[in-house]
């Protein structure tokens, strides 16, 4: 296998197992809850805990990270992260409590950050043109194969063998990743780099990032009940507006505010703001509308998105080199467009639609799986192809907007922001929904009071009550909101889609990338 091959299979292993981490392990959480013993975590409060702890470091080193990628060398640090995700996930495997876990999967998520915007930085340092375009399509397809094989491949170790084969399994990937990594992969680095490194402005950025992170996550679980999540909140609201204030007067910037010159970056960071948005709403309302409105298994809403999702894996790669040859903005208008389309399509599911389980729960009442493949399946088909259109061209559109000796801090900007702006953008859509929910369900029934702290303990939103009496006007109630949530949704991609159109410029194709390469990859320092 060439060289080239083998720096595409460590960056895809290096980014596929942070990724499959924060979804193989969901399924793993109630055998852990079960499993584990406690000193003062509740069993509900250490399972989110254990999922949470990971994608809060994860999300506020990204930056972070990102830098340290492209100051230190970009081969170095990348290999430091392998390792120490593999260390870290052995620790978490053998975990003897729940409280240890939780303080693994911090290191773990910690040692993530390294391989995320590096593994993006390793593309764009060693590869040019169409090749470019095409490895960052087979990454893109690579995220999505994760995302999906995920909960499988973890329901099916944890029923199989032990919840803990769940972090063994990353052992063998980051030996392959490594060992790639060593023998194959160049060192490069922003050989313009300062002879300072502002850990100051590090110290911002992750308090802005993880500040914004933890307040939405935690505000949320706790229903903004709970003080601690609006302190969080406050302090990375500070540390955000702190941030480019820092950097107007740091004679060394974490950041340096030139990057926001490039129109493209700029532009394209505002569409993942947008567009994400709308991913994360879409698909965290689908599910939760489908198990807790309409009666599907979690099996069942869970497969619902594969059919969209396959068109992001195997074509990804192709519109990366297409994006690469004609430029991105074409498919970063027309992706999210359709994508939209997908969304609308949800607004038509009604109530009554009938659910689809993989193994019926009452037999008697069980009717055919008609209304999931008039109903959900169309609109799985139209997302997917509208977000095999967008993905790859995104991303070659982002990390072709920044020079190579910033694409590790580049690509780290754009993760962070993915990540987090998601979670804000979902926070505040809940409380339009919840408004919506019980404005809606209070001309259902009479004689409740629906603003009351008891009622709505007991009934919320795309959730089956307990009380017979209310299965009917909460079900109408909740679907209302749900067909808002998709409302808000198509809307937000709309919005990216117009972003991209007046924002993108499809920059001309250099000479050396009229013709794909077939020549090892191009590095920016000799290794």
């Amino acid at each position: 296998m060439s060289r080239s091959r083998w720096i595409l299979a460590a960056a895809v292993l290096g980014s596929g197992i942070v990724f499959l981490d924060s979804t193989v392990v969901n399924v793993a959480l109630p055998r852990i809850g079960r499993d584990l013993p406690r000193s003062f975590l509740g069993v509900l409060e250490g399972q989110s805990y254990v999922y949470n702890a990971y994608l809060l470091t994860l999300s506020a080193l990204l930056i972070l990270a990102g830098a340290v990628n492209d100051y230190y060398g970009r081969q170095r640090t990348f290999l430091i992260g392998l390792l120490a995700f593999g260390v870290t996930s052995v620790l978490c495997g053998f975990a003897p409590t729940m409280e240890l876990l939780v303080l693994f999967r911090i290191l773990q998520g910690a040692a993530g950050a390294l391989l995320v915007p590096g593994s993006l930085a390793l593309i764009t340092a060693n590869f040019s043109g169409r090749e470019q375009g095409r490895a960052f399509g087979t990454w893109a397809g690579a995220s999505g194969a994760t995302t999906i094989l995920g909960p499988l491949v973890g329901g099916l170790l944890v029923d199989t063998i032990s919840w803990r084969a769940a972090f063994f399994l990353n052992v063998p990937l980051v030996a392959v990743a490594a060992w790639a990594t060593w023998k194959h992969v160049p060192e490069s680095r922003d050989e313009r780099a300062t002879p300072h490194f502002d850990w100051i402005g590090a110290g911002i950025v992750a308090l802005a990032v993880g500040g914004l992170a933890f307040g939405t996550i935690y505000g949320q679980q706790r229903a903004w009940r709970d003080p601690i999540g609006y302190v969080a909140l406050g302090l990375g609201v500070v540390a955000t507006i702190g941030l480019p204030i820092w950097m107007t007067r740091a004679k060394y910037p974490l950041i340096p505010l030139d990057l926001f010159r490039s129109r493209n970056f700029t532009v394209t960071n505002i569409s993942t703001l947008v567009i994400y948005g709308a991913l994360y709403v879409t698909f965290y309302y689908v599910g939760l509308f489908m198990q807790g409105t309409l009666g599907y298994t979690a099996a069942a809403a869970g497969a619902t998105g594969i059919p969209g999702s396959l068109f992001l894996i195997f074509f990804s790669r192709r519109f990366g080199s297409l994006a690469a040859r004609y430029g991105p903005r074409i498919f970063m208008t027309v992706g999210p467009s359709i994508m939209a389309l997908g969304v609308l399509w949800y607004v038509r599911v009604p109530a009554t639609s009938t659910p689809w389980t993989l193994v019926p729960s009452n037999p008697s009442t069980y009717l055919p799986p008609t209304s999931y493949f008039v109903d959900f399946l169309p609109a799985s088909i139209i997302f997917g192809i509208g977000l095999m259109m967008m993905v790859a061209p995104l991303t070659t559109a982002l990390m072709r907007s920044v020079p190579v000796q910033n694409s590790g801090l580049g690509s780290a900007i754009n993760n962070a922001i993915s990540r987090v702006g998601p979670q804000l953008a979902g926070a505040v859509i809940f409380v339009f929904l919840t408004a919506n929910f019980y404005a809606s369900l209070a001309t259902r029934v009479t004689g409740v009071d629906v603003t009351s702290e008891s009622f709505r303990n007991r009934v919320s939103p795309l959730n089956t009550p307990t009380d017979p009496n209310l299965v009917a006007a909460v079900r109408d109630a909740s679907t209302s909101s749900f067909h808002l949530a998709m409302l808000i949704g198509a809307a937000l991609l709309v919005a990216g889609a117009i972003v991209n159109w007046f924002g993108i410029q499809n920059e001309a194709a250099k000479p050396e990338e009229a013709e794909v390469s077939t020549k090892e990859p191009v590095s920016s320092a000799p290794a």
